[in-house]
């Protein structure tokens, strides 16, 4: 099956082809360097190059030992570590950065997609004044160049110049200043995939909730949350990858015991270049087709509750 009907023209066939080798030109260019990473973390000698041996397909050239590098401290020499199993958790660096990760997104998630979620539902009730401006403000952290966010909130948390937080330790240099910090990078993720949910929403179901004696609260987690569950949690992913990925805020916020996988990488490269930084970046690029599938069958069962496509 082509997708073409019988009575194409020559020219919507050309164009029909033409079109979907621009279109696969376009996936290669985009796909290649991701693509590549990945046999090079799996070469045996400590070079971000092919070898001859790669090349040739040998068995020797390639090995974990990169992979097994994550979680030895970063040596380059696997050998030199004995009981590393014992205390990889404590000494590891690419351990501890990956604890750091995870807790600084999970939190962060949590803020961003319940902030995002309360500020989406907010939005779609139709007496919300000034919801256009509103929504700017919100997703403002999407369009303000990241640098330019990054050094605000240093400055702000730092409270160098913010009269809310003198006197008071300084969020700057400590994880719940990266966690807020990335909840509010994530949040106009949560708003903008909430929100999108929420337009095909029946509003007549909440107030049908209302008629028969349930407040507020109670038609928020009975009624409305079941229905658009699938947009919070695409959201609450697409904020968790925000957090997971993110470096510029960690640079100006974090101290060096902060440490996350996208700094912990940016920190190897400038300072000791080691293939077990493509070791890293390999496993990360499994998590992210990891969620993005879930994202995708999320929407997809969004689209079935909605109506939009046959179950």
């Amino acid at each position: 099956m082509s997708g073409l009907p019988p009575y194409a023209s020559t020219g919507q066939t050309v164009w029909y082809y033409t079109f979907r080798f621009i279109c696969a030109l376009i996936f290669i260019f985009l796909i290649t360097p991701i693509l590549i990473i990945i046999p090079l973390s799996f070469n045996a000698e400590p070079y971000f190059t092919f070898t001859s041996g790669m090349v040739s397909f040998d068995p020797e050239a390639y090995s974990l030992r990169w992979y097994a590098d994550i979680f030895r401290n970063g040596m380059v020499n696997p050998d030199a570590v004995e009981g590393w199993w014992a205390d990889m958790w404590n000494n590891a660096q690419w351990v501890r950065a990956a604890k750091n990760s995870f807790i600084i997104g999970f939190f962060a998630t949590l803020l961003a997609t319940s902030f995002g979620t309360l500020a989406a539902i907010g939005l779609s009730r139709s007496e919300m004044p000034y919801k256009g401006l509103i929504m700017s403000i919100l997703i403002s952290p999407m369009i303000v160049p990241l640098v330019v966010t990054a050094a605000g909130m240093f400055f702000f948390y730092s409270g160098d110049f913010n009269p809310f937080m003198e006197g008071k330790q300084a969020l700057a240099g400590s994880k719940l200043g990266i966690v807020l910090a990335h909840a509010a990078l994530g949040t106009p993720f949560v708003i903008i995939t909430v929100t999108s949910t929420l337009v095909g929403f029946d509003n007549s179901l909440t107030r049908a909730a209302a008629s028969l004696g349930a407040g507020p609260v109670r038609t928020f987690f009975k009624v409305q949350m079941p229905l658009i569950l699938p947009g919070v949690i695409s959201g609450a992913l697409f904020a968790f990858i925000t957090s997971f990925d993110e470096v510029v805020a960690v640079l100006f916020l974090a101290s060096p015991d902060d440490k996350t996988i996208p700094r912990q990488m940016f920190s190897g490269i400038r300072e000791q270049i080691s293939p077990t930084i493509l070791a890293v970046a390999t496993i990360l690029v499994v998590i992210s087709i990891a969620l993005l599938t879930v994202l995708e069958l999320l929407r997809r069962r969004s689209e079935r509750l909605r109506g939009i496509t046959p179950g």
